[in-house]
């Protein structure tokens, strides 16, 4: 017959010692407690792409500027859209815009992949790398409570094309959530993610983003000749190297 000890697999030697089997539950129970929990974040299914209804769910989404993007096609407005689709853009000085774009229906999205964000309960459930910068700078829950927050930040500020801007609203975002694990989004790169990346809602809107600087162009060397062109590219090459410069050489000039 089986003793009480092999029964419920405990108990103590002549010595007083733990049996190795209650020491093993012993570590594990101790393992358990202080081995930190890790909360798997679960996401909300997204609904499709409407551009109809203006719908663009997670989506990081541009539009041309008036007379800017005529003389200079790279350069236009940003938004960027909750969970549900709806866009938030900052378009003016102390004006956050929620379902209604400005300057026009959006012309290239990008949806971006929450998977790819950080979303810490605590500063030991940093997906990314820059957990004390991040923590610092100002981390959020959900996709929706980034754009909250940015949108608090940046209500108050004064809009400037040149430094403090739709772009540097979406970095902001972006930001928040630690996209693709960075902490370095800026107007330079946000503008460059959406060019390369983005995709035109449709024939019209590539016709919409080129036929005015196609019009300026024309006209241009029409009246002019070749050395409009070389004061186009002139134009656009020094609205680049402010963009860089302010950005990356001169950062105290932006204030966003």
């Amino acid at each position: 017959m089986l003793s009480d000890e092999e029964l419920t697999g405990t108990a103590v030697s002549s010595a007083g010692e733990l049996l190795p089997m209650e020491n093993n539950l012993t570590k594990d129970v101790e393992s358990r407690i202080s081995r930190p929990r890790t909360i798997e974040h679960e996401f909300w299914p997204l609904e499709e792409v409407d551009p109809k209804k203006a719908k663009f769910p997670c989506c990081v989404v541009w539009t041309p500027l008036p007379i800017v993007s005529w003389l200079a096609p790279f350069i236009g407005h940003v938004g960027i859209c909750k969970e549900d689709g709806t866009i938030v853009d900052f378009s003016g000085s102390n004006l956050i815009n929620a379902n209604d774009f400005a300057f026009g229906p959006v012309a290239r999205y990008l949806q971006l992949d929450r998977e790819q964000c950080c979303f810490p309960p605590n500063l030991a459930e940093h997906k990314c790398k820059h957990r004390y910068v991040h923590a610092e700078f100002g981390t959020s829950m959900t996709w929706d409570d980034a754009i909250q927050a940015s949108g608090r930040h940046i209500e108050n500020k004064s809009y400037n094309i040149f430094t403090c801007n739709c772009h540097s609203f979406v970095a902001d975002c972006l930001n928040r959530v630690g996209y693709e694990g960075l902490m370095s989004w800026n107007m330079v790169n946000v503008a460059a993610l959406v060019l390369a990346k983005g995709r035109w809602v449709n024939g019209l809107s590539v016709l919409r983003s080129f036929m005015p600087f196609m019009v300026v162009l024309g006209l241009g060397v029409y009246a002019v000749g070749w050395p409009f062109i070389i004061a186009l590219f002139s134009f656009s090459l020094l609205l680049l190297v402010w963009f860089l410069l302010s950005t990356y050489v001169f950062k105290n000039m932006l204030d966003c």
